[in-house]
């Protein structure tokens, strides 16, 4: 299960959450984006029951995170798998 965090970092420390966040095993990517948010962190869990304890219990703990939404995907859609569905015959 994927879940996609995004967080509003305290001034001065969103390199600092990053790297932080980094540290986590379930935390794949974090982007550094412009708008009302600061970060938005990519956590991949085995079981649907681990995303509360990752997210409230480490995730959150970090210094410097004021605020946060996540988000629950259910399914991904990428350009790579498109690409392979529509090229099935073409070989």
């Amino acid at each position: 299960m994927t879940a996609i965090v995004l967080l509003q970092v305290e001034a001065g420390k969103v390199v600092q959450v990053a790297e932080a966040l980094l540290c986590l095993d379930e935390v794949t990517v974090v982007y550094l984006v412009s708008g009302r948010l600061d970060l938005v962190a990519i956590a991949k869990v085995e079981d649907s029951d681990d995303l509360p304890k990752v997210v409230s219990s480490q995730l959150l703990q970090i210094d410097g995170i004021l605020d946060s939404e996540t988000l629950v995907a259910f399914r991904a859609h990428s350009r790579h798998d498109l690409e392979a569905m529509f090229s099935i015959g073409l070989e």
